[in-house]
């Protein structure tokens, strides 16, 4: 299993990943500005079980690939890195707006958590982003890699549980504040890119795989 200090470290950067609104914020809150708290949570429970899906995919997918190369997983890492690095100037240079929230319209609570499901689901850089976060905390000499994944995956949904819930409860009682207040929306790119370059360059600097 993680260290303590790797545990931290991981808490730290998924709460602050999950802070900064992203495609899945942007559902929450928009199902929560047009039809309540009620809604807002039905779509973060969604969000959630497709992460489930994601993090189960993640875990056996790199135990797979360790055990076919210790190399291969090493590279992985690597990659990962990399790709962190592409995602934060990426989303630097990409003017984003709330378009997604003005788009929504109204639907059933069961409706709105099957939504939420497709949300994560069928989004590939979902898939992409736990393939090159998660690995950065797991150290194959600390126990099986399936474990480590589903304890940082289920750490990262209980984080996420309360920052998207948080998310539902404040656009589900301030709806028509946040609606008049558009430039929240854009200046968020430049955080969340900076936070990425930040986890992609501590990665591939840190040397050898590391916890």
């Amino acid at each position: 299993m993680p260290t303590s200090s790797t545990l931290g470290v991981f808490l730290l950067a998924a709460l602050t990943l999950l802070l900064i609104p992203g495609p899945a914020v942007l559902y929450i809150v928009g199902r929560s500005l047009h039809q309540g708290r009620r809604a807002g949570f039905a779509s973060m429970l969604g969000i959630q079980a497709g992460t489930l899906v994601h993090i189960t995919a993640a875990a056996f997918g790199l135990s797979a690939l360790l055990m076919a190369s210790s190399v291969a997983f090493s590279a992985l890492k690597y990659a990962g890195a990399a790709y962190l690095v592409y995602l934060g100037i990426k989303t630097i240079l990409t003017k984003s707006g709330p378009q997604e929230i003005a788009s929504i319209r109204r639907d059933s609570l069961r409706r709105i958590f099957g939504q939420g499901v497709l949300v994560s689901l069928f989004n590939p850089k979902s898939t992409l982003f736990f393939f090159a976060f998660l690995p950065q905390f797991v150290d194959p000499a600390r126990g099986a890699v399936v474990q480590q994944v589903l304890l940082l995956g289920g750490l990262f949904i209980l984080l996420s549980v309360f920052t998207d819930g948080s998310y539902a409860l404040l656009a589900g009682t301030m709806g028509q504040q946040l609606q008049r207040r558009p430039n929240l929306w854009r200046r968020q790119r430049f955080v969340t890119g900076g936070i990425y370059l930040t986890l992609g360059i501590t990665a591939a600097f840190a040397g050898e795989p590391r916890n």
